[in-house]
């Protein structure tokens, strides 16, 4: 072979190997993406069984109860409303009537059953001040009463 086809040879290798280190991390960016939804895009069923992603929405008021170290409590964005199951200690400013993200995912028990009801969550943060709410949150939180 010639010096130049040597080259070439070279040439289409790093360019095969770069192609492929872009793709694979393009694989591994889309696969650990973890989407935001509310609970009226869960009972709608835009969100994925089984798929790790966040909640967010306002803790419904007295409808927060510990059962040792499990957490049970309801998220609402004022339209529709989810149960969120938590194992673990929640944050210091949790509580009832604040805005809440939660990450984890809907899982069925068993194949044909309809569960958009239970959110089983991985991680609960709370909003950290009076003023503060993700945008995401806020924006599905825009409740327009109906005109008479």
């Amino acid at each position: 072979m010639t010096k130049r086809q040597n080259r070439m040879i070279l040439v289409a290798l790093i360019v095969l190997g770069i192609s492929l280190a872009g793709y694979l991390g393009v694989k591994a960016f889309s696969e650990n993406l973890l989407y935001f939804y509310t609970p009226s895009d869960i009972k709608d069923g835009k969100a994925p069984i089984g798929k790790s992603f966040r909640i967010g929405g306002l803790v419904k008021t007295d409808s927060f109860e510990r059962n040792g170290m499990r957490a049970t409590f309801v998220v609402t964005d004022n339209s529709e409303s989810i149960k969120v199951i938590y194992d673990g200690i929640l944050p210091d400013l949790f509580r009832e009537g604040q805005g809440v993200v939660a990450t984890g995912s809907v899982t069925c028990p068993r194949k044909g059953w309809t569960c958009k009801n239970i959110f089983n969550a991985t991680e609960v943060l709370a909003k950290h001040d009076e003023n503060y709410m993700p945008p995401e949150v806020a924006e599905a939180l825009q409740y327009t009463t109906p005109k008479e």
